[in-house]
């Protein structure tokens, strides 16, 4: 399935997608009691076009859940950061979580058990998002244009986005694949960019939010990782990016007083034919399995390997 700007407008195709995600919602449940469905715990990886909540693109696997910003997101205080979504459980929460918010029966930035999004990424890079590096400044898409799924499980999720925005070196687009298996807390990334409609190797930054400074960073250029560290209702959440070493180029901890600006950053640059690759994600204390600044660093560090 494929969705560009241009299907949006329509208000029809609008009322149908949201009726197919009710429908594909209840499809799934396994019963109904007093109006509020009761899922089904299946577990697989997973990804969803959810044009109710202004055009969301979501995915996730057993360990780990995300979501990115569409074309019909606010211009004002969002971009195409990475979201985290924080799941303490292995079956599938997406189409539950978003059925809940939609029909007001509960809401997914409260943990009642599953767990929730407590993350904010506004305008950052959020968790690995991308941008176009020129003297000093990100310049990135504000949202995606387009999607295609590729696989949707329920081993592995694979799903391509597309980016078109404005740079001082010309207009760049973005082709990012991004695949997503199971058992893994990082989603990898490959991405081909074009510098006014022809490949280029081009100056890129890789980021990870700070959240204004709360959050403490790390890296290691050995291994090609940026981390971050922070606390959310007592529990700690670790975020990183993972690249071959030999790709990096520079890792700079940039703090700004404007909300959403300060970030991590790893430097690299796409290869001639435009392409990238590197990985990116989170772990979470309340799931039990990565519960320390330490454990997480060891994780992203010998995740190459």
């Amino acid at each position: 399935m494929n969705k560009t700007l241009k299907e949006k407008k329509s208000p029809l195709l609008l009322l149908a997608a949201s009726y197919l995600i009710l429908s594909g919602c209840a499809n799934e449940s396994s019963s109904t009691t007093q109006g509020q469905s009761v899922y089904k715990s299946e577990v697989k990886a997973y990804a969803k076009f959810v044009p109710k909540r202004q055009d969301d693109f979501a995915w996730e696997n057993d360990k780990v859940a995300f979501r990115v910003y569409g074309p019909a997101a606010p211009l004002k205080g969002h971009a195409s950061g990475v979201d985290a979504w924080l799941k303490k459980v292995d079956y599938s929460i997406i189409d539950k979580w978003y059925a809940e918010a939609f029909n007001k029966t509960g809401s997914y930035h409260r943990d009642t058990g599953e767990g929730y999004d407590p993350y904010h990424v506004g305008i950052s890079r959020g968790v690995g998002g991308s941008a176009i590096w020129v003297d000093g400044k990100d310049y990135t898409a504000h949202n995606y244009k387009s999607y295609k799924i590729l696989t949707n499980g329920p081993d592995k999720v694979v799903f391509t986005l597309e980016y078109e925005f404005e740079t001082p070196l010309g207009l760049i687009n973005e082709s990012k694949t991004i695949s997503l298996p199971m058992g893994s807390n990082l989603y990898q990334v490959n991405s081909e960019f074009k510098l006014n409609g022809k490949p280029a190797a081009l100056p890129i930054a890789i980021g990870i939010t700070t959240h204004d400074e709360k959050a403490t960073v790390s890296h290691n250029e050995q291994t090609g990782r940026i981390s971050a560290w922070e606390t959310f209702d007592s529990r700690a959440l670790g975020t990183g990016v993972v690249i071959d070493p030999s790709k990096v180029t520079g890792i700079k901890h940039i703090a700004k007083e404007t909300k959403d600006e300060s970030h991590i950053w790893l430097f690299t640059n796409s290869e001639k034919n435009g392409s990238i690759e590197y990985y990116a994600g989170f772990a979470w204390e309340a799931a039990g399995e990565i519960t320390t600044q330490t454990q997480w660093h060891s994780y992203l560090d010998n995740f190459n390997k």
